[in-house]
């Protein structure tokens, strides 16, 4: 059977060298022979800001009620984003907030701290543009985007496992560089990774 993959493209600029990446990848997966569905949040209407009371959320737009359609037709989960002041771009901590609610995501037991996860069955691939050298992000400031998106939102929601790829640092690079990640990206989906 064919993968159902899921591609969502994290930040505003679907124009930009991660948009290339996303394509990249989507166009590997399609290949391969895989499902693929797109989500590129800067097309997406919603409100970021819209209550996060979670006894009584905001009602969701027709565009995050379709999110959480595909979110769960998905087997696969592929995340595509730069790594902006060190952690996740606010469109797509936004979408996270919105979307993976208790009841979807996640359920917090009465009176426990435990919780079930709800999204479990399904893998991510996470890949992270940065113009920080990856050195410098993992052993000076502890790689703060990765451990919210794979630890704290992803795996907590039963989302394993969760692989990720660091492109970069993309300043100042090359086009022979970008060439080349763009080739491993491809791969990557081609290999349903």
């Amino acid at each position: 059977m064919p993968k159902k993959i899921l591609m969502i493209f994290g930040q505003p600029q679907r124009q930009s060298f991660g948009g290339a990446l996303a394509q990249a990848y989507v166009t590997g997966a399609r290949e391969a022979g895989a499902e693929v569905k797109e989500l590129y949040l800067g097309d997406l209407r919603f409100d970021v800001c819209a209550s996060m009371n979670q006894r009584q959320p905001a009602g969701l737009e027709p565009d995050l009620t379709q999110a959480q359609q595909a979110i769960t037709w998905a087997d696969h989960l592929v995340f595509v984003y730069p790594i902006w002041w060190g952690t996740i771009p606010a469109l797509l901590k936004g979408f996270i907030e919105r979307v993976f609610l208790p009841g979807f995501a996640v359920n917090f037991r009465e009176n426990s701290f435990l919780w079930d996860k709800l999204l479990t069955g399904r893998s991510a691939r996470l890949i992270v543009t940065l113009n920080t050298p990856s050195w410098v992000y993992r052993w000076y400031f502890g790689r703060p985007g990765h451990n919210t998106m794979k630890k704290t939102i992803l795996e907590f929601c039963g989302i394993k496992p969760v692989r990720i790829t660091e492109i970069g640092p993309v300043k100042g690079s090359s086009e022979t560089k970008r060439q080349k990640w763009l080739g491993l990206v491809h791969d990557l989906g081609r290999d349903l990774v």
